[in-house]
């Protein structure tokens, strides 16, 4: 489908190297892919979205990698919590959740 359908739909694995999603599109990547992808690129995070997580960001990858998701009682039955990732100027993150 091509490298935006896959930039969206990919997701963190807890197995290693590339895999095949089982939403259908896109790939799961591991530790090591998310690792390289950071060393390659001078990046120390990956944040991410469109994964829903209950508490309303889950690290995973040894911290390389974060899911936020801003969306509270998504589709009004999961009862998961939303949360925002903010940065200062000088790129420290913190996470609070919406009003």
């Amino acid at each position: 489908m091509g490298p935006m359908c896959d930039l969206l739909w990919s997701d963190p694995d807890d197995r290693g190297g590339w895999g095949i999603s089982p939403r259908g599109a896109g790939y799961t990547f591991g530790q090591d892919i998310s690792e390289q992808f950071n060393h390659s690129n001078s990046l120390s995070l990956i944040s991410r979205a469109h994964q829903l997580v209950m508490e309303g960001f889950n690290w995973c990858h040894e911290r390389n990698v974060v899911t936020i998701f801003s969306a509270p009682n998504y589709c009004y039955r999961c009862g998961n919590q939303a949360a925002i990732m903010e940065l200062d100027d000088n790129l420290k993150y913190t996470f609070a959740s919406p009003p």
